[in-house]
């Protein structure tokens, strides 16, 4: 497969698209994941090279000018995240369609470059008050860098109809669900 589809997951943080996503991985063997690079330190049990591509910001800034990446943001200040152009080639000589689990200006970003071949589905929590306790209650961030994901989660929000779908995420097992249904016709045309 030279170039296979691409399907986006964004929300904000706590709307659920890496449980959505992890799901559909389970559920369609022809996708694989996206490992996104950041310059964040891992978080929990996060892995290298499993869940993100863990670089310094001078090599992230190096890979940048060197136009390696697709798309990339300074997510929150100071913290970079990106999409490396090889890692959707790898995928695709694999002979398999790329998954992203992504934020809302990067999901974005990648349906322009990649428009018929790309799915961008916008995953809506249920409110922005349940979202604010499903990111507290995760008890990885600082009261900080909290307030800096309410405020960023509030912009996001505003984007949701410029995605291709709209997912509702106010019943996780029914969201996954319809997304397999998503996946399923995007993947049979």
């Amino acid at each position: 497969m030279k170039q296979g589809k691409l399907i986006i997951f964004s929300a904000p943080s706590g709307a659920g698209k890496t449980t959505i996503v992890r799901h559909l991985l389970k559920k369609f063997p022809q996708l694989s994941f996206s490992i996104s690079a950041t310059t964040r330190d891992s978080r929990g049990t996060e892995k290298h090279e499993n869940d993100y591509y863990f670089i310094s910001k001078e090599d992230f800034l190096h890979k940048v000018a060197r136009q390696e990446f697709v798309e990339f943001e300074e997510v929150y200040s100071g913290t970079f995240y990106g999409t490396l152009r090889s890692e959707i080639q790898r995928i695709w000589d694999e002979g398999k369609h790329v998954i992203f689990d992504i934020d809302v200006e990067g999901g974005l970003r990648l349906k322009r470059k990649y428009e018929d071949d790309a799915l961008a589905i916008f995953v809506q929590p249920p409110s922005l008050e349940v979202l604010k306790e499903r990111l507290t209650g995760r008890g990885t961030d600082s009261q900080e860098k909290l307030q800096e994901r309410f405020i960023k989660a509030e912009k996001e929000l505003l984007y949701a109809d410029k995605f291709d779908i709209i997912l509702k995420n106010y019943d996780l097992e029914i969201a996954c669900k319809e997304a397999e249904q998503i996946i399923g016709d995007f993947l049979a045309k």
